[in-house]
């Protein structure tokens, strides 16, 4: 481990006002001795007693009072020019201000120059703490008593871990505004839990009852905080309806959201791309009125219609594929994934053309023919290349919003997904589910919306050598 390197870096995230709070709390048991170090070095060091000589002189010379009436003058003159009628203290405000600066400006140099006369060098913090790290000692029991500060400049130097990581804590105010906003809105809903879920017949008694199991007559900022705490300790609660665990519940429907997700981006994009590149290369052709004209069918065909004519084709009439989701059965993923596949391939194969349309024109594109280069190999590998940023953008969020469930193609197909257990709740509605259903949802476009960014860097330099300099 280099320990100069790691001096500059911790100097570096000094300059930024969270990361040098952040070092300051996980490195306080090596910061404090080198603070001390560093105080008494100071207090025998040269260069703090050369600029002591030097603002004596000054006051001696009342250089300081100087430029504050040379301050207060081009004030004057500049307010004259302007017309502007400020007041006597606004003036001596705003002269003091520049006074300062200035003055500070004039003893740093003086101080400078005397010191290079000399031949001496000021003493910083991070010059002691740079010597005290040298000491093997020193250096191993500081990284046994502050390993999360050098974990942290670990993070800062990569940075695409300093990108990720900060992503991640902004994913975290992210997830608390999301709950709190839902919260409130259920919070101050006209339904009721208690009488939906006991019924019309139950009695006042049992509701009471009910309400104060589950903390619903509790004031609003004390369940606001029972919730806030329940989401930074990963407890999830309880639903309402079966008094089951919320996080055992997602957990054991994720699967089958996922590969209900996956298999339909697999449709999407292998009818998607093919139909966009065609569309780009042959604009204003049949093929490309085709396509696009099927495209704009399958943004405007409803889920459930589609999913309902599927059923009855392939299903009931022809009996090729089994008309509900069955677990382990491979067949029955089939309809699913055609059908929000077929509604997000309209979008992929829309943009696809969209994007290549503006690439392919460029004048690299013409020079990359003119050198020769295959037609395949200038359209994969250049056009399509180039373009596959917002390509890459729509797919992902796409992705993300399926992971999050599609509760009308589950309930069409009855499969037992997030999306619709969080519909079939809301309507109580259940907190609990409600809540971590929302905040799954967020986790989830959030990461996808990471994934993105990153795979930006591999795929467009121009954001890869960005990156290196993050």
């Amino acid at each position: 481990m280099n320990r100069a390197k790691l001096v500059k870096t911790f100097e570096k995230m000094c300059k930024k006002p969270i990361y040098r709070f952040l070092l300051y709390i996980f490195g306080i048991f090596t910061l404090i001795p080198a603070y001390l170090c560093h105080r008494k070095s100071k207090s025998n060091d040269r260069y703090s007693a050369i600029r002591q000589q030097v603002l004596e002189e000054f006051k001696t010379r009342k250089v300081q009072d100087a430029l504050f009436e040379e301050a207060l003058s081009q004030i004057k003159k500049k307010n004259s020019y302007f017309k502007k009628d400020i007041s006597d203290d606004e003036l001596k405000k705003q002269a003091n201000k520049i006074c300062e600066k200035n003055f500070q400006l004039m003893l740093n140099d003086e101080t400078q120059k005397r010191a290079e006369q000399e031949n001496i060098s000021s003493v910083t913090f991070f010059m002691t703490l740079s010597r005290m790290l040298e000491n093997k000692a020193f250096f191993l029991l500081s990284v046994l008593l502050s390993f999360p500060m050098y974990l942290l400049i670990l993070i800062y130097e990569n940075p695409y871990a300093k990108y990720i990581v900060e992503r991640l804590f902004m994913m975290v105010f992210v997830l608390f505004g999301v709950t709190w906003l839902v919260f409130t809105i259920l919070y101050i809903s006209p339904m009721d839990p208690a009488m939906n879920i006991l019924g019309q017949e139950a009695t006042q008694e049992q509701i009471a009852n009910f309400r104060m199991i589950h903390g619903l007559d509790e004031p609003y900022i004390v369940q606001l905080f029972h919730t806030f705490k329940k989401l930074i300790t990963f407890d999830l609660g309880t639903s309402y309806l079966g008094n089951e665990m919320v996080s055992a519940t997602l957990s054991s429907k994720f699967p089958v959201t996922l590969q209900v997700a996956f298999w339909s981006v697999l449709v999407s994009v292998s009818i998607a791309i093919p139909a966009g590149i065609i569309s780009a290369m042959k604009p204003y052709s049949s093929f490309d009125y085709i396509f696009m004209f099927i495209a704009l069918i399958g943004l405007s065909i409803p889920n459930f219609w589609l999913g309902l004519i599927l059923i009855l084709e392939f299903s009931i009439k022809a009996q090729w594929l089994p008309a509900t989701y069955q677990v382990g059965n491979w067949l029955t993923m089939i309809m699913p994934a055609i059908v929000l596949g077929t509604g997000m391939s309209a979008s992929v194969a829309r943009m696809t053309r969209s994007s290549m349309l503006e690439v392919k024109n460029s004048d690299y594109i013409l020079t990359a023919r003119a050198k020769g280069l295959a037609e395949r190999k200038v359209v994969l590998k250049h056009i399509l290349g180039n373009a596959m940023i917002p390509i890459i953008t729509v797919i992902g969020m796409q992705f993300g919003g399926m992971l999050g469930g599609s509760a009308v193609t589950e309930k069409t197909f009855n499969i037992n997904g997030i999306g619709s257990f969080i519909v079939e709740r809301q309507f109580i509605p259940d907190v609990p589910v409600v809540l971590a259903g929302v905040v799954y949802v967020a986790v989830i476009i959030s990461i996808a919306n990471l994934v993105v960014d990153i795979m930006y860097a591999f795929i467009d330099p121009r954001i890869k050598s960005k990156m290196k300099n993050y």
